[in-house]
């Protein structure tokens, strides 16, 4: 039966490319005009850069505020707005509000969106209840709601087009992630991870929300969509069974692997690209293998969903370094040949450089130097263990075991980097990282499932590394050779994904609620200015009546920031985070608020 549904997933692929070859030429199209803001990342490459330079290097320690707005929201503010011709869309965490307003207006509000959510979905949403943004195509504005409705909204009016239930809440299934259009398609991913979920990627028709593939990241290989002999692991077929083998008995159905983070796509390969997180639960003794496919970057045929390549970072992980953060695609060459690159800064610690075509691995490189839970990734061909990163006894929770604190793990489990996307200009080809310094004691123990219930299995505190007070870095990268160039201290971790932009500037937020813009070849830093509250936003910049704008969402909140967002006091609580970073309410409190900037008028 499986063999009979891959041939016809397989063989309707050549009939599907046609008939959705122009479906979104437009939406091409848009995103290469830099007035403009049309996709979570900016750009299908997810690159987060802009050709706009009015505002650059020399000028933009002027800047200062155009005009505000308040959401009427408070929690974490992830993600950005979107900016389509005279409109901008912006959107909010739980109650996932969206606002469309007229910049040709006075910023008025054109219409206002509010779904009624059932709130029992809060106490499943790990780490906050936050949203990371809205998508476009095809006339309308898509939002993904904490309750995991998928909805269509039209962009003209607000009014809902049509809208599909993409999980189940009540297994702990919800919704915080951006969905991308491609082609006639609206991909999507799911939270849960925490609740033993098993997670998903899926397509949806844009015109009608129909159903159309679904990939799950672990399990039989007709649901997560591979073919034993075509789709390859570092270059080898994965064989029949590949997710299977490497759990034990039924573990895959609540395996988890979720699919919360960003997704990126290369038009001219038809492939998708995005990452799956931490398998379930988080006390590795209870799943025994390597847990295939959590904690993997998946290239999938659009049209299909069917996986043509995948690479497990961290196989059997130990210490909940999920998998999800972006996949950004550019084109350079290395040791003189031209490759199409696929980049991922991973919460393990380790920046990865692909051949985005192929899956070959080109560069894995610790982006920290504190990393300490491995000595790196094999990189022989050669070896029996190439690919896999060799992990360091003193880090291991699985040698240390169930009740046994293991201490000083570097990165802590929130990762070097989470979900807060990097940028990549092509000026300076360089990548602009917002990092996490910070380190955790991880002492798992046994726990039960039960559904919506939290499969969690572990007690962390999280810290500074050793003799260090700061908890953050900002970096510039080197993809082609896995090396920092420059590195900024931040007291507290960045959580706010960056802008890198052709006037030589790369903005970022602080969680403190700084914008900053730093210098893009030294890291010189150019401006500041303190928002109402913390930024975990990621920063967008648009031209509109011939000025560039810089805008970016404050409101603390997150994984960092969930001890101020939900008024938490114990150390251990929000997985850690809250001991962590108990410090952040001596700078900033809640708030909800898009803050503009521009350039002063010209006298």
């Amino acid at each position: 039966m499986r063999k009979v549904l891959m041939a016809t997933y397989l063989g309707s692929a050549a009939m599907l490319a046609v008939g959705s070859a122009s479906a979104n030429d437009e939406l091409i199209k848009m995103s290469q005009n830099p007035k403009d803001w049309v996709m979570p990342a900016g750009d299908y490459a997810n690159t987060r850069y802009s050709k706009l330079n009015q505002i650059n290097a020399q000028n933009v320690g002027k800047l200062q505020v155009a005009w505000t707005f308040s959401t009427g929201v408070l929690r974490g503010h992830e993600g950005g707005p979107l900016i389509i011709g005279n409109v901008m869309y912006v959107h909010t965490p739980f109650p996932n509000k969206v606002y469309a307003l007229d910049l040709s207006n006075e910023n008025k509000i054109i219409w206002k969106y509010e779904p009624k959510q059932d709130p029992n979905v809060i106490p499943v949403m790990c780490c906050d209840t936050v949203n990371r943004g809205l998508s476009y195509g095809d006339g309308k504005i898509i939002l993904h709601q904490a309750d995991t409705t998928l909805v269509a909204l039209d962009a003209k009016t607000g009014q809902v087009a049509w809208s599909v239930k993409n999980g189940d809440p009540t297994k702990g299934e919800t919704g915080t992630s951006a969905a991308l259009v491609v082609k006639d398609k609206v991909l999507v991913g799911i939270s849960g991870g925490e609740f033993g979920v098993q997670a998903h990627m899926t397509a949806y028709d844009l015109k009608t929300g129909k159903l159309a593939w679904r990939g799950y990241s672990g399990g039989p290989d007709d649901q997560i969509l591979v073919d034993a002999e075509k789709t390859t692991a570092l270059g080898k077929p994965v064989g029949k069974d590949s997710s299977l083998k490497t759990w034990q008995g039924d573990q895959w159905k609540i395996g988890g692997g979720a699919t919360w983070g960003w997704i990126s796509y290369d038009p001219e390969l038809n492939l998708i690209y995005y990452g799956s997180g931490n398998p379930s639960t988080w006390n590795p003794k209870q799943r025994p293998g390597d847990n295939k496919w959590s904690m993997t970057i998946w290239a999938r045929n659009a049209d299909t969903g069917v996986a043509k390549w995948v690479y497990q970072m961290t196989p059997h992980d130990e210490w909940d370094y999920d998998g999800v953060n972006e996949m950004i695609l550019s084109d350079q060459s290395i040791n003189g040949q031209p490759r199409k690159l696929l980049t991922h800064f991973d919460r393990n610690g380790l920046a990865y450089t692909m051949d985005r075509v192929t899956g070959e691995l080109l560069v894995a490189e610790k982006y920290d130097p504190k990393v300490n839970w491995t000595s790196g990734v094999d990189m022989d061909k050669n070896s029996p263990t190439y690919g896999r990163p060799k992990v360091l006894d003193a880090a291991s929770t699985e040698k240390g075991g169930e009740d046994h604190n293991t201490k000083g793990i570097c990165p802590a489990a929130l990762g070097t980097k989470d979900e807060q996307p990097a940028a990549y200009s092509p000026d300076t080809q360089l990548f602009y990282v917002p990092t996490n310094h910070v380190c955790m004691d991880y002492e798992p123990f046994k726990v039960s499932y039960t559904a919506g219930q939290p499969y969690v299995g572990a007690t962390l505190s999280m810290y500074p590394p050793q003799g260090e007070t700061h908890m953050g870095n900002f970096i510039a990268w080197d993809g082609k050779t896995g090396k920092i160039v420059w590195s900024n201290k931040e007291q507290f971790s960045v959580w706010s994904g960056a802008l890198a932009t052709a006037g030589g500037v790369v903005f970022y937020g602080t969680l403190e609620g700084y914008l900053k813009a730093v210098d893009a070849k030294s890291g010189k830093e150019l401006y500041k200015f303190k928002t109402p509250s913390g930024i975990i936003g990621n920063v967008t910049t648009y031209e509109n009546g011939g000025k560039q704008y810089v805008a970016v969402l404050s409101g603390v909140g997150g994984w960092a920031g969930i001890g101020l967002a939900a008024g938490l006091t114990d150390p251990t609580a929000g997985l850690g985070a809250v001991g962590g970073y108990a410090a952040l309410s001596n700078y900033t409190a809640l708030g909800g608020t898009l803050t503009v900037f521009s350039l002063p008028a010209a006298n």
